[in-house]
């Protein structure tokens, strides 16, 4: 894990903690979780979508549509007089409101992470935004600013992840087969060529753009791209190790849209044992061809789970419940995968998918191989091209977008511009496990942590808990757009020793308005 020990940081800016307690809970239903409709518009639909360090989530679409359906605030116009309407909005959870934001470049099909501060650097997108660099940092009346020619190449359809130095990677892109860094780590500086991304082409087709990207914890990146993956040394622009090409060859990424996510590191004594990836979904070869056709082949049905620090790794194979591409794949608070929206047949592009999945479904990890999936309640509204997904510190899930036309189209559509905003409630929130859920007391939103050092964390509990099964988990808030959430990570941290601190296990109230509780300490190392 490669930071300094004198680091520190807020640490809800970048990480949020969750517990996960293994209690004396009521087995799970064989579907669970629940929907709820926030807003029927916030105006645009969300092609992009990123939880920011205050609880507030930014989002944006085009903007070379046309107007929108929320207009720019004070009689605000882009820079022609024709558009005074937003492509970009932030929603408030706690209020659950918009507010209007100007994006002014065109941040179509663009990418972007978190930088450490908290800011989302947002890089690229299509026509006047191919080289531009956008910068949001959430206030009452921040807005975007925009860096002309902040990037070296042109930036379409890119993959971000962050570094350990704080600075963020920009890798390929539409006839980019090259990486950069931003910020600039020298001026002038180079693009290094990334041959794995033309190795990896389909000509005519592509099947690599927003590769799947994830930070080995011994600094190397894990590239995916494809039907193949490799171990990537940034800094000398060299392939440290090929993983095999996943079994049957099928594309996974873009316009045969996959997804896939570094499953939860669990750290002891300060390191990594295992890693692993897991890639779910796609197109098989040919369905791109095929739909532009009119013919729309069914999705990939499985997934490929390869642990990428073995010396020998290799994948193994398993089957979803139901096939499905352009799927988003998110980590929960408790270490399992959410798979959520997308179709069955066709993919990814104007009008190429059809027979939208609205189950999503849970992988659990931890259990044996063909017990690992189970499928959720459906949404009523379908999630196709352009759809986006992201957990937010309560543990709900947002669901928003989904616009497969060129521009927005309401009626005498298959699947209309979708303008909503939905949560999805995963099991762990249902009634039946209100008294199973942990509330942390300490630290508090503003606490400061430092990497290595000794964290205290103090939470309540009203039901019976067995002390040796609790662990905490600590989620980095991804950005998300087309299927992939970039940046993703989840970390169960070094367990301490539980101690009761006031309170007798479901016996005892704090105050005669509170239900049984019990007050906990649990000392934990916080490694990032």
């Amino acid at each position: 894990m490669a930071t300094s020990s004198s680091s520190s940081l807020v640490y809800h800016h970048l990480l949020f903690f969750f517990l996960v307690l293994l209690l004396q809970a009521p087995p799970c239903p064989a579907a669970g979780g629940s929907w709820s409709l926030l807003l029927p518009s916030v105006g645009i639909s969300a092609m992009h979508m990123q939880l920011l360090p205050n609880d507030r989530v930014v989002m944006y679409d085009r903007t070379d549509f046309g107007v929108s359906n929320i207009s720019l605030p004070d009689g605000k116009c882009r820079p022609n007089s024709t558009d005074c309407s937003a492509h970009s909005v932030e929603y408030d959870i706690a209020s659950n409101s918009i507010r209007p934001l100007m994006v002014l470049t065109n941040v179509w099909c663009s990418s972007g992470t978190l930088m450490p501060d908290g800011r989302l650097v947002q890089t690229g997108g299509w026509d006047d935004g191919y080289r531009v660099v956008r910068i949001y940092k959430s206030c009452d009346s921040c807005d975007w600013q925009e860096i002309p020619n902040g990037l070296n190449q042109q930036r379409w359809y890119a993959t971000n992840h962050i570094l350990p130095d704080g600075k963020q990677i920009i890798i390929g892109g539409r006839q980019a087969f090259n990486y950069e860094f931003y910020p600039k780590m020298t001026t002038p500086e180079n693009s290094p060529s990334f041959p794995f991304l033309v190795q990896t082409n389909d000509p005519n087709v592509e099947n690599n753009l927003y590769p799947f990207v994830f930070l080995n914890p011994d600094g190397n990146l894990f590239v995916f791209a494809n039907n193949r993956a490799i171990l990537f040394d940034y800094s000398k622009n060299q392939v440290v190790k090929t993983y095999p090409t996943m079994p049957g060859g099928q594309p996974r990424n873009y316009p045969s849209t996959g997804s896939a996510v570094l499953l939860p590191l669990t750290i002891r004594n300060g390191t990594v044992n295992a890693v692993e990836v897991l890639v779910c979904g796609g197109a098989p070869k040919g369905a791109f061809v095929n739909a532009n056709k009119g013919k729309f082949d069914g999705a990939l049905d499985n997934c490929g789970r390869i642990k990428i620090s073995d010396p020998n790794p290799q994948w193994v194979m398993e089957t979803m419940p139901m096939a499905r591409v352009m799927g988003d794949m998110l980590l929960l608070p408790n270490g399992h995968v959410l798979i959520i929206n997308g179709v069955s047949a066709g993919v990814a592009g104007w009008e190429l998918g059809r027979n939208p999945v609205l189950s999503p479904v849970v992988y659990q990890p931890n259990k044996q191989v063909g017990s690992r999936f189970e499928v959720q309640n459906p949404s009523t509204i379908p999630r196709v091209y352009h759809s986006t997904s992201v957990l937010l510190r309560d543990g709900r899930i947002l669901v928003g977008g989904s616009n497969p036309h060129d521009k927005y189209e309401f009626t005498n559509v298959l699947y209309p511009t979708e303008l909503s905003l939905e949560a999805f409630s995963p099991s762990y929130l249902d009634s039946t496990s209100s008294g199973l859920r942990p509330q942390i007391i300490f630290p508090g939103k503003t606490s400061r942590i430092r990497y290595g050092k000794r964290v205290v964390i103090v939470f309540t509990v009203s039901g019976v808990v067995d002390r040796s099964s609790v662990s905490v988990t600590m989620v980095a808030p991804p950005f998300n757009t087309h299927s992939f959430s970039m940046n993703q990570r989840l970390l169960v941290l070094d367990g301490g020793v539980v101690t009761k601190i006031r309170g007798s296990q479901g016996t005892e109230s704090l105050s005669p308005h509170r239900p049984p509780v019990t007050l906990l300490l649990l000392e934990i190392i916080f490694y990032l």
